[in-house]
């Protein structure tokens, strides 16, 4: 089989990342490590190149390529263009903390080039071993970067825990994705979608499929009964892979879960969002009634994510754009301030101590007001607190719910919320109420700072004004579906 330049345009971004980031790999290996400032540079040079490249070859249709394995829409666009500016912040904010604790090395960026490659090709995927692929490609990165504080037991013990249960998380998918290929006879998902059209809920393979599918799904993002993982190696990584793990692959499990069950099992909607309803409703209890009672700052946060999570699900429940639209608008916003809020934890951390206590932030507010009122604006959007824009990410997802029918669900979760929002504002508390324990300055780089508070006054803009991300993710899922 040959291919055309016209053929490997739509695949141009993934192209450019893998030989960049095996350009680096071998770079790497004859750079002294004094001079490791080359390889993150080239590391954010080579996210540069990749957003210019997906712009450049943007099209305003669907473009589908290699026999329909791989498609480039508006959606996918988008969302790559999110990853990269994530990792790209990920690597600014963790330049200092990196360097203090001997990680700064060439295999932290490459692993993190790899893990950007496998969510470039999940969210690009039409085909259910490309997805497979992709998945597997971020997950095996994400295991390594976890494990690469080797000298720390809790790290390595992480690793192993979040290794173990994501290859039982494969297994389910595999074996999901094998039923659903019994059932329709093919692994590519527009056809899939009209084989599942045709039979329906007839056939029990096609059933079972289902549920070990969406078992799979709700591992990877991290929701009740599925959660087990996350409290663990949020608490156990490196600061700077929790920022990771917990921000930009968010995106891409978004994108996975549009691929699947929009894209190839939308007929079966009636079905898979009754899975949904509930994990969504188990995950906002477990994950902010259990925060509550967190002394870890990295793990109450976990707990948030499980949460969090749990309203994306809601934008899945009406099977329409709109609430496409707004599970799109939530993970993207949800991205924005765990960048901030673990970016702040970065900062605060040193040599030799880790800021992952509520009482590390006791009175920040006297030692350094202004990355308390950053701190402040990000607690208040996590809990959906108005103007910020974290309150009206839960809105749209809401009204979404709403139209579903399910008032049950939209009530549980405001309810669930007003309990969450407790120990969000329990760390404004101690920011501001509370006599400092340590009173070491913050130093950050100069770039680190001011990203940092162009991160948290977002917060707030797009709080004011919604308008244009909104309209964004609304203008990428029509454009489509």
């Amino acid at each position: 089989m040959s291919f055309t330049w016209s053929d490997l345009m739509p695949a141009m971004p993934e192209i450019f990342v893998l030989v960049a980031v095996s350009a680096i790999l071998l770079i790497d290996l004859f750079i002294k490590d004094q001079n490791r400032f080359i390889t993150y540079m080239l590391t954010q040079l080579t996210l540069l190149g990749a957003a210019v490249i997906t712009v450049n070859t943007a099209h305003g249709g669907i473009v589908y390529d290699f026999s329909f394995m791989f498609v480039s829409d508006a959606m996918a666009n988008v969302l790559k263009l999110m990853s990269y500016i994530g990792i790209s912040v990920m690597l600014v904010y963790s330049r200092d903390y990196l360097q203090a604790r001997g990680l700064f090395r060439g295999e932290f960026f490459v692993l993190a080039l790899f893990a950007l490659l496998g969510m470039m090709v999940m969210i690009s995927a039409n085909h259910f071993i490309v997805l497979y692929i992709g998945l597997e490609l971020l997950s095996l990165s994400l295991y390594a970067m976890v494990a690469m504080h080797r000298d720390n037991a809790v790290a390595t013990e992480a690793a192993m825990k979040y290794f173990v249960l994501g290859a039982l998380a494969s297994g389910m998918l595999l074996y999901g994705m094998s039923m659903i290929y019994g059932a329709t006879g093919s692994l590519q998902l527009n056809q899939i979608s009209m084989a599942v059209a045709h039979v329906g809920m007839k056939d029990p393979v096609l059933v079972f499929g289902l549920v070990f599918i969406v078992a799979g799904l709700g591992f990877k993002l991290g929701v009740a009964p599925f959660h087990m993982w996350i409290p663990d190696v949020y608490q156990g990584a490196p600061t700077a892979v929790t920022l990771f793990i917990g921000a930009a692959p968010k995106v891409a499990a978004f994108a996975f879960v549009m691929r699947i069950l929009v894209g190839g099992l939308e007929y079966l909607h009636a079905d898979w969002s009754q899975m949904l309803a509930v994990m969504a409703v188990l995950s906002m209890a477990i994950g902010n009634i259990t925060a509550i009672a967190q002394t870890n700052l990295k793990r109450m946060l976990a707990y948030s994510t499980i949460s969090h999570m749990g309203f994306l699900l809601l934008g899945f429940l009406p099977g329409m754009t709109g609430g496409y639209t707004a599970s799109m608008f939530y993970v993207i916003v949800y991205m924005l301030m765990s960048l901030g809020t673990f970016g702040m934890i970065m900062m605060m951390s040193r040599a030799g101590f880790e800021c992952d206590k509520l009482e590390d932030l006791k009175g920040l507010n006297q030692r350094h007001p202004w990355y308390a009122f950053l701190m402040l604006l990000l607690m208040f959007s996590m809990a959906g607190v108005p103007p910020t824009v974290g309150f009206y990410a839960k809105l749209v997802v809401l009204q979404s719910a709403l139209a579903a029918g399910y008032l049950w669900l939209a009530i549980a979760a405001v309810l669930l919320s007003v309990i969450g929002a407790f120990y969000y504002l329990r760390v404004v508390k101690l920011m501001y109420f509370d006599a400092p324990v340590h009173n070491h300055p913050i130093t950050a780089q100069m770039d680190a700072r001011l990203l940092m508070s162009v991160n948290g006054l977002s917060v707030l803009a797009l709080g004011l004004m919604p308008q244009p991300l909104m309209l964004l993710c609304a203008q990428a899922i029509q454009r489509s579906l």
